[in-house]
């Protein structure tokens, strides 16, 4: 029997600190940020329209806040899908979610995003897993950071 096996949740608490380095770059287009524009209820032009984010002093069409999560959790999936995580993603509640902007995000982004687990705390049957994904543009630059924690249900719970 494993230890992940023998928690309430089966979660892996020994993967506190390891990172995932990127596996993909995300390629921000024009399209993804209006569909995620239209379903948070955004509806200023610069998120729809290449001339008026340019009218802004963007590059082309800028994403909203929440669009970084898109990218994040993509990159996340290299934990949290992990067989060696112990996460069942069907037990999961999605807890909380904080974003940090260092800059906008734009059409035309290549996105390359490292994973860290941050924090694995076990409570009543419940594990809470903090992530924190870094993700930077095509030269490194810090573009966002997205702080992210999941409630992992126990059985029965």
């Amino acid at each position: 029997m494993t230890e992940s096996s023998t928690r309430p949740t089966g979660v892996n608490t020994t993967l506190v600190g390891r990172s995932y380095a990127p596996i993909e770059t995300y390629e921000v287009s024009r399209v993804k940020i209006a569909e995620m524009a239209r379903a948070t209820g955004a509806i200023h032009p610069a998120h729809y329209d290449p001339d008026a984010a340019w009218a802004l002093g963007y590059a082309d069409v800028v994403a909203t806040p929440t669009f970084a999560v898109v990218v994040a959790q993509r990159a996340e999936q290299a934990y949290v899908g992990s067989e060696e995580a112990g996460i069942d993603f069907s037990r999961v509640v999605h807890a909380e979610e904080h974003f940090t902007h260092h800059r906008p995000i734009v059409a035309g982004d290549r996105l390359r995003t490292t994973v860290h687990v941050d924090k694995i705390l076990e409570r009543a049957g419940l594990t809470l897993v903090s992530t924190r994904a870094e993700i930077a543009d095509a030269d490194d630059a810090p573009v966002a950071t997205v702080r992210s924690t999941l409630a992992v249900r126990g059985e029965g719970r």
